[in-house]
Order: structure tokens, then C-alpha cells, then sequence
């Protein structure tokens, strides 16, 4: 009896350590990764977004725990001299912030993006969407296709899987209370003892750059919102999916697909080969690498970006 009772006093103390460890971690991520844009308010969010260059529009959208730095840390550079770009941080992800009590479905967070694209008066952009961006990208075009200008899709979510892939298992938590609480006790010490196993399947087979933590803003990943946002989003996925799934075949505008041949998050045939078997006009790519092509193979994304954007207006030209 006092041994279990001795027990279960250490435990809150054991989570009161992690939790004091994890806000010492997360108060240096946050020091040395301060917001590198500004804030947009929308209905539904606190968008926290970075922009560069002029002409015709893209915006970029990341994945699933991921946020702009992936495409600061090359891409927006290098199609800035074209074009304006616009990355944002998703709602919760990176900086930006989930009004208390909205939606992570797939269709409210593409209505939240078309409130930015209205916001900054982008005309009809091409959409870049990355990895769960990718999914989210598809649903903001089937919502408001005369909004958009066509897709540039990087290793999209296309399919549902019966499960999520085994590095987002930890994600995995139904309980928004268990959410918060494993937020600022477990997850921070959990991410970093896992981290090499993870950017193994993450990054493989390419090799993480060695200065992803800080230029590609990886480090941002330790914070607790951002890892409550990611458990809501990836639980929000089943319910909305097979619906955008079953409007693939009726969607007309230009959509472009790169994927690497190595990724070992989502499969290519999967959800590469099947979408543009089943829509009409879609082009796909495949490339050599893995699933964070925005990061390790920045010049043959720009590349391709570029090629969709000439499709998006030679199909918007008069006949």
C-alpha cells in the first residue's frame, strides 16, 4: 500500500520534470526560430505566412507536422524572381494558430485558405501542395475551382490508408486532453531519443540536411501546439477524404504530380499512379529521392513548379 501510494506521487512529479524540460526546450526553439513573416487573420485562423517576389501567384501548402520553413528553406527563394510566392504555416502548424473550437477537416481548412487567398487578392494561384497539403490542395480546388489556377502536387496524400504511416503513430491520440498533456510532458523527450529513426523514414533515402533543425525551421516540431494540431489533423483525415477521392474523376483543371521514386512515407503507385489514372489531364512525375523533396531536392521542384505554372496559363489563355 505506501509503495503504491509512493508510486503514484512520483508520477505527477515525473510529469511535472517533463513538463518543465520541455518548456526549457521549446523557449530556446523558439528563441533561435522567431516568426520569419507576418500574420494574416481569417475566420477559423491566425495565419502566419511569408512572401516574396511578383507576378503570377503561388501558393504553398506543407504537410502533416510540417510548416513553411520547408519551403523557405529553398524553394520560395528560388521562385521568387518569377513569381509572388506565398507559404503558409497550415492552422496550429508552425505559427500560426486554430480559432479555439474550429474544424482540422479537410474542408475547413481549405476554406481557411481560400479566406487567405481573398485576404491577399492572389488571382486564381497555383496551388502547391505537399504531402498532407497535398490532400488539402485537391479539396480547396474541388471547393472553389474558380478560385484556383491549377495543382502542383509534391508526394501527396491522394488515397486513405487503413492506417497512418509508423513514424505519425504517436499522433495517434483520440483524447484532446490526452493530446495536451503528452504535448507538454512526453512529446518533446519521446521526438528527440526517435529522431534518427524517424528521419530515416522521413528524409530516406535521401540524407536530412544537416541544418534542417534551424534554415528548414524542423526544430519547430517541439512545440506543443504544433504537435496538438498535427494529432487533430491527421485524426481529421478519415472523414473527409474518401469524399474529395470520389470528385477526382469531375475535376478539369490543370493538375501536376511529382513524386520520388524512394519515398518511404507514401507510396508512389499509390498515390501518385492511381490519381492520375483517375483524373482526367493530371501529369505525373517521378523523380529520384524520398518524401521531402521541398527540402532535398529543391531545384527539381522549382523546376517543376515552373513547368505547372506555363500549363496553368496556357490553359487560362483566350482560345
Amino acid at each position: 500500500m505506501v509503495a503504491a501510494l509512493v508510486i503514484l506521487g512520483l508520477v505527477p512529479a515525473g510529469l511535472g520534470l517533463l513538463a518543465l524540460f520541455s518548456a526549457q526546450v521549446v523557449r530556446r526553439v523558439e528563441a533561435a526560430l522567431p516568426p520569419a513573416g507576418r500574420f494574416v487573420e481569417v475566420p477559423g485562423a491566425r495565419l502566419h505566412v511569408v512572401e516574396r517576389g511578383q507576378g503570377p501567384a503561388i501558393l504553398l501548402v506543407h504537410g502533416l507536422a510540417g510548416q513553411l520553413g520547408h519551403y523557405t528553406y529553398a524553394l520560395v527563394d528560388l521562385l521568387g524572381t518569377q513569381f509572388r510566392v506565398v507559404a503558409v504555416d497550415r492552422p496550429g502548424s508552425g505559427y500560426s494558430e486554430r480559432t479555439a473550437g474550429a474544424s482540422a477537416a479537410l474542408s475547413a481548412q481549405a476554406d481557411v485558405l481560400l479566406a487567405l487567398i481573398e485576404r491577399l487578392g492572389l488571382e486564381r494561384p497555383l496551388v502547391v501542395g505537399h504531402s498532407l497539403g497535398g490532400a488539402l490542395a485537391l479539396a480547396l480546388a474541388q471547393r472553389h475551382p474558380a478560385r484556383i489556377g491549377g495543382l502542383a502536387l509534391l508526394a501527396p496524400l491522394t488515397q486513405l490508408l487503413p492506417a497512418a504511416p509508423s513514424v505519425f503513430r504517436g499522433l495517434t491520440i483520440s483524447q484532446p486532453w490526452l493530446r495536451r498533456l503528452v504535448a507538454r510532458t512526453l512529446a518533446v523527450p519521446l521526438t528527440m531519443v526517435g529522431r534518427a529513426s524517424a528521419v530515416r523514414v522521413v528524409f530516406g533515402p535521401d540524407a536530412m540536411p544537416s541544418d534542417y533543425g534551424l534554415r528548414g525551421g524542423g526544430l519547430l516540431a517541439l512545440r506543443p501546439s504544433h504537435f496538438v494540431a498535427a494529432c487533430e489533423d491527421l485524426a481529421a483525415i478519415p472523414a473527409e477524404l474518401p469524399a474529395v477521392m470520389a470528385r477526382y474523376a469531375a475535376m478539369q483543371l490543370p493538375v501536376a504530380i511529382l513524386y520520388g521514386r524512394g519515398d518511404r512515407i507514401l507510396d508512389p503507385q499509390l498515390h501518385g499512379e492511381m490519381l492520375a489514372a483517375q483524373l482526367p489531364g493530371a501529369r505525373l512525375c517521378l523523380t529520384d529521392g524520398g518524401h521531402m523533396l521541398p527540402v532535398t531536392a529543391p531545384e527539381r521542384c522549382a523546376q517543376f513548379i515552373r513547368e505547372a505554372a506555363a500549363r496553368c496559363a496556357a490553359a487560362a489563355a483566350p482560345a
